[in-house]
């Protein structure tokens, strides 16, 4: 019995593949991508067609590689192409228009105005039919207030009789309430700012001024002033009110911290007295690197406070540091010029010698070629450069021993100083002190100018060391005070007085006496409504 292939497995698949259908193939479409022989669609087989094919494409080339080519080009129209578009999408942030709150219709506008909440000074009325019409006529004189009251400020530069008129008084009282404070004090003793409380009363006759009622200042720290009548008509008369006034200086201590200035600020101490006391600290100490974080700051500051409550702060007394196991610095204002004195009485170091004009040094000291006489010679002094009439001022303290012409030197001034030091100013164009005149330092003795033999305005600077020229940038004068005598026992017992005032002592409110108890009186609420009208 002969058998066919059919006992091949090899046969079998080969026949299987060219007639019948084997268990996995596609029946949607074959190697071509048509459909297959049953003709039904797969999604998913075209969705990996799809997304097969979009692979394939070069949408966004590198721009950054084949810089040039075709390729290049391509990119950089998609580029340019996504950018248009992208701008073209940009949003758009103008406001937005929108109706107005209000009607345009002036009818509405009006019932608006009538019904609104407003004082009547800001045009408010009560209603729609409270406007004026033809029935309304105006009045033939309008009342007045019977009695105004205002406070007007002394401004700067101002005066006091023209404050008076500014606020209404009658010229002619005016010049009765200047006679009548004149009397109690100068009127040029008048600080600015200074507040006067005028009340004036009814008019006698329609056009004339209103007369004065009564009228108040603080005419100083301790003292009041009023001027009133004591019945309509009467003459003005003057009344003084004396403050009782403590001068208990202010003491203030604390720890320097961080911060010396913003210790004392936090301390409670003006801005004023702590940039005195580090000015006066800084002559003895330096204030980087010698005042440290634990030490104690004491500062003694003149403190006055009234028995109506004012207080008011002066200038800086005592300046001093605690400063654990070293030395203390203890420094206390003494003299008519106001100097900082050490407990030994030695006073403030005054500093190095000023320049004599302000200007720039144009010729050093030394030998050079004269400019007129055209030789080498020895150039005993510094030049500075300066404009005709210039002032030119002493260096230091000292007594004008030569005040005239002095050959080359034209126009001169020679001044002398302790140490056996001597300086002379030389081409002044005119000169302000005169032979045996004591200077201070920094006084003016004259003027630049170009007399002598001298090529154009300047000032030609000697120095003198017992007699013997010196070169004045090498000389540095200090000036240091000394109390002596009766003069130190003074200033040693102010000391140890003002150093037993305790810390914060000034700060309580002064008792009232019992004259001052009684002529304070109760207040009511309603004296509150009743303030004056401020005038500028």
């Amino acid at each position: 019995m002969q058998v066919s292939g059919l006992d091949k497995p090899d046969q079998i698949s080969v026949g299987q593949a060219a007639g019948e259908r084997a268990p996995d193939a596609d029946p949607v479409a074959d190697a071509t991508g048509r459909a297959g022989s049953t003709g039904k669609f797969s999604l998913g087989t075209l969705k990996s067609q799809v997304f097969a094919r979009i692979e394939t494409l070069d949408i966004a080339p590198d721009l950054g590689a084949d810089i040039g080519s075709k390729r290049w080009f391509r990119g950089l129209g998609t580029f340019v192409g996504l950018s248009v578009v992208a701008l073209a999408f940009w949003p758009d942030f103008a406001p937005l228009e929108a109706a107005s709150p209000l009607p345009d219709d002036g009818e509405i506008l009006g019932e608006y105005h009538s019904q609104a909440i407003l004082p009547l000074a800001l045009g408010a009325d009560t209603g729609r039919r409270m406007g004026p019409s033809n029935l309304v006529r105006p009045l033939a004189e309008a009342p007045e207030r019977p009695q105004l009251q205002m406070l007007a400020t002394l401004g700067s530069g101002d005066s006091f009789e023209r404050t008076l008129l500014r606020s209404g008084v009658g010229r002619s009282e005016a010049q009765d309430i200047l006679s009548l404070v004149e009397r109690a004090m100068p009127l040029s003793e008048l600080e600015p700012g200074t507040q006067i409380d005028i009340t004036l009363g009814r008019r006698p006759a329609p056009g004339a001024s209103r007369p004065l009622e009564e009228l108040k200042f603080r005419a100083r720290f301790d003292l009041e002033l009023a001027v009133s009548r004591l019945d309509p008509g009467d003459n003005l008369t003057l009344s003084r009110k004396i403050i009782r006034v403590d001068e208990t200086p202010l003491r203030i201590r604390g720890t320097v911290g961080d911060s010396l200035y913003r210790s004392a600020r936090a301390a409670g101490a003006p801005a004023s007295a702590i940039q005195a006391y580090l000015k006066a600290l800084s002559a003895q100490v330096s204030l980087d690197s010698e005042v440290r974080e634990t030490d104690t700051f004491d500062m003694i500051i003149s403190h006055r406070r009234a028995a109506t409550g004012e207080r008011q702060a002066g200038q800086l007394l005592f300046a001093g540091l605690e400063r654990g196991s070293r030395q203390p610095i203890q420094l206390m204002r003494w003299g008519k010029d106001g100097q900082f004195y050490e407990a030994s009485g030695v006073g403030e170091e005054r500093g190095g010698l000023m320049a004599p004009v302000p200007g720039r040094m144009s010729s050093s000291y030394g030998m050079r070629r004269h400019p007129i006489l055209g030789y080498r010679r020895m150039h005993a002094g510094v030049d500075f450069k300066a404009r005709h009439g210039t002032p030119i001022v002493a260096v230091t303290d000292g007594r004008v021993t030569g005040a005239g012409r002095m050959g080359g030197c034209g126009n001169a001034v020679r001044l002398r100083h302790g140490n056996g030091i001597d300086t002379r100013y030389c081409h002044m164009s005119r000169i302000a002190v005169r032979g045996g005149q004591s200077v201070k330092r920094g006084q003016v003795i004259g003027y630049v100018g170009s007399t002598g033999l001298s090529t154009g305005p300047h000032l030609h600077y000697e120095m003198y060391r017992g007699g013997r020229s010196v070169n004045p940038a090498s000389v540095k004068f200090v000036t240091r005070a000394q109390l002596s005598g009766d003069e130190l026992q003074k200033f040693r017992e102010a000391l140890r007085k003002i150093r037993t005032v305790e810390a914060g002592a000034a700060l309580e409110d002064l008792a009232p006496t019992a004259d001052e108890a009684a002529e304070e009186g109760p207040k009511r609420e309603i004296d509150k409504l009743n303030m004056p009208q401020q005038v500028s």
